[in-house]
């Protein structure tokens, strides 16, 4: 018992604090909110204890994951990237969408449970991607070296498209733009690709965007055009966060509901819930564990820790950025979720499992502050 309590002071005393108690704090945060959806809408528990589990795993898994150098963790990308990408494949035969949509990004399991590949593909993805950059980073301007990393970043992008999930597509586009431009993209490659988004901007909108995708933006350019069709859940939604006003109306009073108000607009229960008051709190935890990861990137002396960290900062920023966007009709629907609070076991667990990556470049730079290893 005496070593138990020793090796958890000591891991204590190791780790990243802050990060711990900033990722927890948002965690009850995010629970207690998907406790008042749940109830209040009558969905029953079943999903919040799902929650609960995946949260706890994810604790666990974390603080495996940080006891284990994160170099050792990337070599291992031969074992894990296959494995990842195994399960994404899978959705092409056994997967399926939730109520209403038309990807197939999730597989049944056991029990009524199921699993969303592609929040571990992100995991997977960041650090495969980071170990690449650490490998080319002294010729990572030319075009020879280029062209690999570009085709690593392509990948899996196209393939989550084919699923028919574009918001988690732009999710990685954003992690492999920031961890590549982070590694030390030359500044005229960063023209180039901004001039080529430009041209691609009528192409896409032309030709590969369905009518429902145009539509989603013209909601947003346009207020009004199909008030009770495509505009309805975000109004719904923005009606939901004014009703809140500053501090709320609680999170057992009568609530109104929005399509997937336990999932992509469980913002706008916040609102609703808590007020203004409550929106900023979420904002401001998520955030606080983003910076922290961020201020961890700065502390590894490798390119591999900094990319990992930045891969992860970006990924926890972009997706709330883009959640609350649609949530305050800033930006269009595309399926979003917010990080620690959007019910799902999956994504509970990848974000836990993004902390003990951070966790493990924080520790193990600073268990080696002043030791150049090799690996």
């Amino acid at each position: 018992m005496n070593k138990i309590l020793s090796s958890i002071i000591n891991y204590i005393k190791a780790t990243d604090k802050l990060l711990f108690i900033f990722t927890l704090a948002t965690t009850g945060y995010g629970l207690l909110v998907l406790y008042g959806v749940l109830e209040a809408f009558d969905f029953g528990l079943r999903g919040l204890y799902i929650q609960i589990a995946g949260a706890v795993l994810g604790l666990i898994c974390a603080i495996i994951l940080s006891k284990m150098d994160y170099k050792f963790l990337a070599k291992l990308w031969k074992l894990h990237v296959p494995l990842a990408y195994a399960l994404v494949f899978s959705t092409f035969i056994l997967g399926y969408g939730r109520t209403g949509a038309d990807d197939i990004n999730w597989i049944a399991l056991p029990f009524g449970a199921s699993i969303q590949p592609s929040e571990f593909l992100k995991i997977s993805f960041i650090l495969s991607f980071a170990f690449h950059l650490d490998k080319v980073k002294e010729n990572i301007n030319a075009p020879l070296t280029l062209l690999p990393l570009l085709i690593h970043g392509a990948v899996p992008a196209l393939l989550i498209h084919f699923q028919g999930d574009d918001g988690t597509v732009l999710v990685f586009i954003f992690i492999f733009a920031a961890m590549l431009f982070a590694a030390g993209l030359s500044l005229r490659y960063v023209a180039v690709a901004a001039g080529l988004g430009l041209i691609a901007i009528p192409i896409a909108w032309n030709y590969i965007l369905s009518n429902d995708q145009k539509m989603r933006f013209q909601a947003i350019f346009t207020p009004g055009i199909d008030p009770k069709g495509i505009e309805w859940q975000q109004n719904s939604a923005l009606i939901s966060i004014g009703s809140g006003q500053l501090s709320g109306n609680g999170i057992f009073s009568t609530h109104r509901f929005v399509d997937e108000i336990q999932n992509d607009f469980i913002f706008a229960f916040i609102g609703e819930s808590f007020g203004l008051m409550g929106c900023i709190a979420a904002v401001v935890l998520i955030f606080a564990v983003a910076t922290k990861v961020l201020f961890i990137s700065r502390l590894a002396k490798d390119t591999l820790g900094n990319s990992i960290c930045i891969g992860i900062f970006t990924m926890l920023t972009t997706q709330t950025i883009i959640n609350v966007g649609m949530n305050i009709k800033l930006l269009p629907v595309i399926g979003i979720t917010l990080p620690f609070f959007s019910k799902g076991g999956s994504s509970i667990l990848s974000v836990f499992l993004a902390v003990g990556l951070a966790l493990s470049v924080y520790m193990h730079n600073k268990e080696n502050l002043f030791l150049d290893k090799n690996y």
